[in-house]
């Protein structure tokens, strides 16, 4: 079965978080790690992520912290996932990696039904939003 990464679902859970509360609140990754029990180091390299992909936006100084750069329903979930997973598809590695990594590639009787099922799974993400999941 298809299952999104630990990275992916610490991302999400911030995400959902800030778009619970007020806009413009910011919060802090410890803060959004002790919440939900989370491991800090992690869920901070993946705030950095999401900041630079302007998913959040980042404030420095005592009341620093994170924000949501955008309404909810204007974060598509398959954006957030590119940008944690550093662009990797979720089905068809073999796209990524290409005919040089696989020993079966030409010959692979299933890679056209999974590049499929792919694109299917990659528009239904990316018509579902932040705000989806509140």
């Amino acid at each position: 079965m298809l299952q999104l990464s630990k990275k992916v679902e610490y991302g999400l859970i911030a995400l959902r978080h800030m778009a619970l509360k007020q806009r413009g609140q910011v919060f802090t990754a410890k803060e959004i790690a002790l919440e939900y029990d989370l491991p800090y180091d992690l869920l901070a390299k993946i705030l950095q992520k999401l900041t630079r992909a302007n998913i959040v936006v980042s404030t420095q100084g005592v009341r620093g912290g994170y924000a949501l750069a955008q309404r909810p329903e204007e974060i598509q979930v398959s954006h957030v996932i590119r940008t944690i997973e550093d662009e990797k598809p979720m089905i068809a590695e073999c796209y990524a990696e290409g005919t040089d990594t696989c020993s079966i590639f030409d010959a692979c009787t299933i890679r056209k039904p999974l590049g499929k099922v792919q694109r299917n799974l990659e528009s239904l993400l990316q018509n579902m939003t932040i705000q989806e999941i509140i």
